[in-house]
């Protein structure tokens, strides 16, 4: 059976097409600046990696090309040969707690939920709708972000505002990469060899969330309302006193929604070094002594190492902590950094396993209290397994 995995942005769309219940990669690839200048998609079939600058005003464009480039690259006969299709989906709300087989009205819940996520579901329903479209006969399948952070109890996932702010308008922490989380956890049970493992899991990227799981089940998470809260990111600051919008509405003549764009697309990294939003980028700054990058580089170091410590007290302590995403899995110093400031929890790293990119190790030392696994996360794979599971 052949699965692909969807993963649509406002401006872009990645996939993986596999085939299931082998969970072999026939071939990946990327659409970049959907209706805008210059796009672009990149495909990689076996060794060989394709790469083309073509007109992209929609995501049927998109999924217009990739379709006819399966059957010109002889992945597919015909477009039938794709049997299902997941689709990342930003938010399912408190609606959805696992992922769901789409009819026309689990379409129309995730349209209302676009208030949501405004930026994501939109995008997430333009990909679905093309594939129902293109491809009548395959079923299709939303995975959501949101969906594995429902097992969050009350304290978790409620805020101090007035109560009904959340029973009237649903206004509460939701937690996003979900799915990566809820991959982690399930290869920590693998390495660990035990079934209801107790972790903090650290997908650290350009976005970034950290997840405390209890006994596999996500207990709290980084990210709230939306994913600008928790860690300083690539672009976005994080936990923010809200109080601060007003004062600097003032400060700068700007308004509400300029803010809000700051706090989203100009903070995080690039504001803080006022150099990049690349966390490769500040490496480099550091390794020349540049006083921006290296206060960046605490700033982020910090805010890791708090909700590390939060989350093993709340946890009752933990049997792991891993590392995920594009930072997590290559940022070498980065993850030394983070752990050094676990000594006083009897958290050690060892270097020289330490030492390694992209790799599925083990890297604390003999004589730390909790075992640190780099785990490379595989967010498509979880989408081609839930889809699998529900259609196969």
């Amino acid at each position: 059976m052949k699965i692909i995995s969807i993963n649509a942005g406002s401006s872009s769309l990645k996939f993986q097409l596999y085939t299931m219940p082998e969970e072999t990669v026939l071939i990946s690839g990327l659409f970049e600046r959907i209706g805008l200048d210059k796009a672009s998609y990149t495909l990689k079939l076996n060794d060989q990696k394709i790469k083309a600058e073509v007109e992209l005003k929609n995501h049927d464009d998109a999924v217009d090309i990739l379709l006819n480039k399966l059957i010109e690259l002889n992945v597919i006969e015909k477009y039938e040969d794709i049997t299902a299709v997941g689709h990342r989906v930003v938010h399912g709300g408190s609606i959805y707690s696992e992922s769901v087989l789409l009819t026309e009205e689990s379409i129309n819940e995730i349209d209302k939920l676009s208030d949501l996520a405004p930026l994501h579901n939109p995008a997430n329903l333009s990909a679905i709708k093309t594939f129902v479209k293109k491809i009548p006969s395959a079923k299709n399948v939303a995975v959501f972000d949101t969906a594995f952070h429902q097992t969050m109890p009350e304290e978790s996932y409620l805020y101090g505002g007035p109560y009904e702010w959340y029973s009237k308008y649903q206004f509460r922490k939701y937690g996003f990469h979900g799915t990566s989380h809820r991959y982690i956890a399930s290869r920590l049970s693998i390495l660990l060899g035990k079934d209801k493992v107790n972790a903090i899991t650290c997908h650290l990227g350009n976005g970034a969330s950290i997840c405390a799981i209890k006994e596999g089940k996500s207990y709290d998470t980084s990210m709230g309302f939306t994913p600008n809260s928790g860690l300083i990111m690539g672009t976005r600051s994080g936990d923010f006193d809200f109080t601060g919008i007003p004062y600097i509405m003032n400060k700068t003549n700007t308004t509400f929604e300029e803010v809000l764009d700051t706090l989203n697309k100009k903070s995080g990294f690039l504001g803080i070094s006022e150099v990049s939003s690349d966390s490769r980028n500040i490496e480099d700054g550091i390794a020349q002594n540049d006083e921006r990058c290296i206060r960046t580089q605490k700033l982020y170091v910090k805010r890791i190492v708090e909700y590390i410590a939060k989350y093993y007290v709340l946890l009752g302590g933990v049997d792991a902590i891993s590392f995920s995403g594009g930072i997590g899995e290559k940022a070498i110093q980065t993850r030394k950094d983070i752990i050094d400031e676990l000594s006083a929890l009897n958290i050690f790293i060892d270097e020289e396993k330490n030492n390694v990119r992209d790799d599925e190790r083990l890297i604390s030392s003999d004589k730390s209290s909790v075992k640190v696994f780099i785990v490379p996360t595989d967010e498509e794979l979880m989408i081609a397994r839930d889809t699998y599971e529900i259609v196969g």
